[in-house]
C-alpha cells in the first residue's frame, strides 16, 4: 500500500471491493433476484469497509499486510453463499476474480511507483481504470464463454484441479503480502511479472482443459443421437421392408384368391365358396401380429424391437398399457423407450458372449397412473456393469442414449434411476404427462 490518511484508505476500500464485486458478478450466478443481490452486496459492503477502516486507524502497519487478504476471505465466503454456482466453480471464479484483484492492486501500486512518485491519486485513478477495462473485457468477450464453461467444470471438476486452483489463490495472496515499494529494481519487477504469469497460465489451463473436456462431451452426445437415429432408421426400415414384403405376398395371395372364388362361382359350389372364405379369413386372422399397445408410434417402435430380441434369442416380456392420444409427442415416447430397448438388447448381448448358458430376459413395463407415466425396463446383464454418477457407464450400454433419456425425462419433470441388482440392470421413469394446452410450453 501507499498510504495516506483513512479518507484516501476509505477510497481504496470502496474501490478495489466495488471492483471485485462487479467481477465476480459478471462471471457467477446469483441466487437471488437482482434487486436483493444489490442490497446482500451492499450491506456487505459497509460493514466490510467500516471494519477495514477502523482497522485502519487501529493498526496501520498490519493493516497495509493484511486487509487486502483479509476482505478477500471474507468476500470469498459471502460470495459462495450469494452464488448458485456449485461450490467447486465458485472456487474457480473466485480464484480468477482474485487473479483480476491482484492485476488492478498490485498495478495501481506499480504505475504509482514508477511513474508518479508513489502518488495515492495515481494508484487510485489506474485501478479504476484497470476495473473498468477488465469489466467491459468480461462483459463483451468472454462472459458467455465462462458462464457456458461453468456447465463442464461444475459436472467434471476433481479434486486435484480444485488443488490446481487453490494454488492459483495461493500465488494472488503472495502478490497481495509482498509490495515490497521500497525498493524499486529490475528484479522486483521480473518477479512480480513472473508471478502473474505463471498465476495467469494455470487459470487458462484449468480454463482450456475444462473448455476441452466439455466440447468433447457435447460431441459425444451428439454422436450418440447420431448412432440413436441411425438405428431407429434402421428398425424403421426393417418395418418397411416387411410392409413391401407383406404387401408383395398379399397381391399375390389375392391373385390366386380370386382365381379359386372365380372358379367356386363358375362351378355354382356356393357351399364349398363359403367354407373357403372361412378358412381364408381364419388364416388371414392368425397371421396378423398382436397388437402391444393403443399408440401406434410406441407398437411399431416396441414391435421392432421385439423381433430385435428374439432373434438373439432372448425372452421378452411385456406389460403395456397407452392410449392412443398421450400429450407426450410421440418423438419423446420412442427416445426414450427405443433407447432404453437398444441398452437392454445390448447388455443381453454381452451376457451371452460370457456365458451361453445363461437365460437373458428382457422385461418392460409401461403404465399410466393419472397424470405420471410409468416405465420400468429390467434385463439381465454382466454383473461387473457399473454405475458412474447414477448412470450406467458407456461401455455397459453400447454407448447409446442413456443422455438422451435424461435430456427427454428433464423435459416433462421426470425422475428416473439406473441399478445393476445382482445381474438384472433395472431402469425405472417416472415423468408427467402434461395437460394438452401446456404440451408446447414442455417441449420448449
Amino acid at each position: 500500500m501507499l498510504g495516506g490518511s483513512v479518507y484516501i484508505a476509505l477510497i481504496r476500500f470502496v474501490i478495489s471491493l466495488a471492483g471485485t464485486v462487479i467481477l465476480f458478478s459478471l462471471m457467477s450466478e446469483p441466487r437471488f433476484d437482482r434487486k436483493k443481490t444489490a442490497v446482500c452486496y451492499g450491506c456487505f459492503s459497509v460493514v466490510l469497509i467500516l471494519s477495514a477502516c477502523i482497522w485502519y486507524v487501529a493498526d496501520w502497519e498490519s493493516c497495509v499486510k493484511m486487509v487486502a487478504f483479509v476482505m478477500y476471505m471474507c468476500f470469498a465466503v459471502f460470495a459462495v453463499c450469494m452464488s448458485s454456482d456449485h461450490i467447486y466453480l465458485s472456487v474457480y471464479k473466485l480464484a480468477l476474480t482474485f487473479y483480476l484483484l491482484a492485476v488492478f492492486l498490485i498495478g495501481g501500486i506499480e504505475v504509482a511507483v514508477i511513474f508518479f512518485d508513489r502518488n495515492v491519486w495515481a494508484d487510485i485513478i489506474t485501478r479504476i481504470i484497470l476495473i473498468v477495462g477488465m469489466s467491459l473485457f468480461i462483459d463483451k468477450r468472454i462472459k458467455s464463454s465462462i458462464r457456458k464453461f461453468g456447465d463442464y467444470v461444475e459436472n467434471d471438476l476433481d479434486r486435484f484441479s480444485a488443488a490446481v486452483m487453490i494454488i492459483s489463490i495461493l500465488f494472488g495472496i503472495g502478490f497481495i503480502l509482498n509490495p515490497n515499494t521500497k525498493e524499486q529494481n529490475a528484479y522486483r519487477l521480473f518477479q512480480i511479472v513472473m508471478n502473474f504469469f505463471l498465476t495467469g497460465a494455470l487459470q487458462l489451463l484449468v480454463f482450456r482443459l475444462y473448455l476441452h473436456i466439455g466440447k468433447e462431451k457435447e460431441y459425444q452426445k451428439e454422436n450418440q443421437l447420431m448412432q440413436m437415429n441411425h438405428r431407429l432408421l434402421e428398425r424403421n426400415m426393417e418395418l418397411l421392408e416387411e410392409s413391401v414384403e407383406s404387401g408383395r405376398r398379399i397381391r399375390h395371395d389375392v391373385r390366386h384368391h380370386n382365381t379359386v372364388i372365380a372358379e367356386y362361382a363358375r362351378q355354382g359350389q356356393n357351399k364349398e365358396l363359403l367354407q373357403y372364405l372361412e378358412e381364408y379369413n381364419k388364416g388371414t386372422e392368425e397371421k396378423m401380429p398382436d397388437a402391444i399397445c393403443a399408440n401406434t408410434a410406441v407398437n411399431n417402435i416396441l414391435l421392432a424391437y421385439t423381433k430385435k430380441a428374439e432373434k438373439e434369442q432372448i425372452q421378452v416380456t411385456m406389460d403395456v398399457e397407452l392410449s392412443r392420444n398421450l400429450t407426450i409427442p410421440n418423438i419423446d415416447l420412442v427416445t426414450i423407450l427405443a433407447n432404453a430397448y437398444e441398452n437392454a438388447i445390448y447388455g443381453c448381448i454381452e451376457v451371452k458372449k460370457r456365458s451361453r448358458e445363461r437365460e437373458c430376459f428382457i422385461h418392460l413395463m409401461i403404465k399410466r397412473k393419472k397424470n405420471k407415466l410409468v416405465i420400468c425396463c429390467k434385463n439381465t446383464c454382466t454383473i461387473e456393469t457399473e454405475l458412474k454418477n447414477g448412470q450406467p457407464k458407456p461401455e455397459f450400454t453400447g454407448g447409446i442414449g442413456v443422455s438422451s433419456i435424461i435430456k427427454t425425462a428433464d423435459n416433462f419433470s421426470g425422475e428416473y434411476d439406473f441399478k445393476n441388482d445382482n445381474g438384472v440392470f433395472v431402469f425405472r421413469l417416472i415423468m408427467n404427462i402434461p395437460p394438452t394446452d401446456e404440451n408446447i410450453k414442455y417441449r420448449k
